[in-house]
């Protein structure tokens, strides 16, 4: 199992009904993404993050397929011009040892498909962990 993990903050004066649209589309993509198994979307407390969300996915082609649905696609288009600080980081019982690199080529590939997605990223204050263009084996 692979638990993918994103915290955020938003940039200042973040109007709340456009907070809101962002967040029901978080909600959204985990109860139409078929692969994803659960999720959880919320308040990020304990540091420097206001909001989180998790999602537990089975494997690697469960993984792609959350990553190019369609309703994923729609997170980002409302949520990423919001967001000034993101984290993103996957948890996994998986052995192999080359997973995390596996995960990021995912990431990578979804960028490389998707120039305007990359631009989007590209307009974040801050941006590291798995998804982050700049990850291992991205």
């Amino acid at each position: 199992m692979i638990h993918h993990c994103v915290r955020l903050s938003l940039k200042p004066g973040v109007a709340p009904e456009k907070l809101e649209e962002a967040l029901e589309s978080l909600r959204r993509q985990g109860e139409v993404i078929p692969s994803v198994k659960s999720h959880l979307v919320g308040r990020d407390f304990g540091g420097e993050y206001e909001w989180a969300g998790t999602y537990v996915i089975e494997d690697l082609d469960g993984y792609w397929e959350y990553l190019i649905h369609p309703a994923h696609r729609r997170t980002d288009e409302l949520g990423l011009p919001l967001v000034d600080k993101f984290v993103s980081y996957d948890v996994t019982d998986d052995p192999d040892p080359d997973m995390g690199e596996k995960i990021a080529a995912l990431h990578q590939r979804r960028y490389e498909q998707d120039p305007e997605l990359a631009k989007l990223v590209g307009g974040l204050g801050d941006y590291e962990g798995s998804a982050s263009p700049g990850a291992p084996g991205a």
